[in-house]
């Protein structure tokens, strides 16, 4: 049996959980619970306004992290608030000046015209289950299964959100279980393993992949020249 974790509680402005999830995953998996007790409280910001955080998300599209908060940061400062009604009244050339491509705000614009119309209904979303929630966030223009299961993590803080997607997760479990390889298969073993609290195992491996447990490399990297 490993031993029990700090029993801290993570709250808002981060992403929410405590001693029943971390409980729940350090009985499911000895490797986890070393690596959560040996990394503490991990604090991942969400942003509980949908539509804000579907913006954020796009923005972030294919860019480095650090150019999208400068992005971002210049939008806020240009819009003031990021809402349906003032992204829908910027126009075009507006949000392009911002730094974001043609493709980006049309993608922008029509979740704008959807949100003012109604089509896009966060409340709505809210009461879909994970499976449903997904295939809807996917019918958005400019959002894939990766932005969905983001969005269902970081901003409606769906707690059973494992992305096969997410190259850092990936490398997070081989450099956990020191596997060269993470087919899908194994990949969906571990999603088993860590439901239905899947989101904070998932905090936990991008804290592995970025360098927390510097012990631990990834057995897929390869080796200096």
């Amino acid at each position: 049996m490993p031993a029990a974790p700090i029993a801290f509680q993570v709250t808002a402005p981060y992403f929410c959980y405590g001693p029943k999830e971390l409980a729940h995953l350090s009985r499911r998996d000895a490797r986890l619970a070393r690596a959560i007790e040996a990394i503490g409280p991990v604090r991942r910001t969400v942003r509980p306004d949908f539509f804000a955080a579907l913006m954020h998300a796009i923005v972030g599209q294919q860019i480095a992290t650090k150019a999208q908060e400068t992005v971002w940061t210049r939008l806020e400062t240009a819009l003031g608030r990021v809402t349906p009604a003032t992204v829908a009244a910027a126009g075009t050339e507006l949000l392009q000046k911002q730094g974001l491509s043609y493709r980006k705000v049309s993608y922008m614009q029509a979740a704008a015209a959807a949100a003012l119309c109604g089509d896009l209904d966060p409340e709505a979303l809210r009461r879909l289950d994970d499976a449903a929630l997904c295939a809807a966030l996917c019918r958005l223009n400019g959002v894939g299964v990766w932005t969905a299961e983001m969005l269902m993590l970081f901003s409606l803080q769906r707690p059973d959100i494992l992305s096969w997607g997410d190259l850092a997760i990936q490398r997070g479990l081989r450099m956990l279980y020191r596997h060269k390889e993470m087919p899908r298969e194994r990949f969906e073993r571990c999603r088993r393993r860590y439901s239905p609290y899947g989101s904070v195992a998932s905090l936990y491996l991008w804290a592995i992949a970025g360098g927390a447990l510097p012990e631990l490399t990834d057995p897929a990297a390869r080796p200096p020249q």
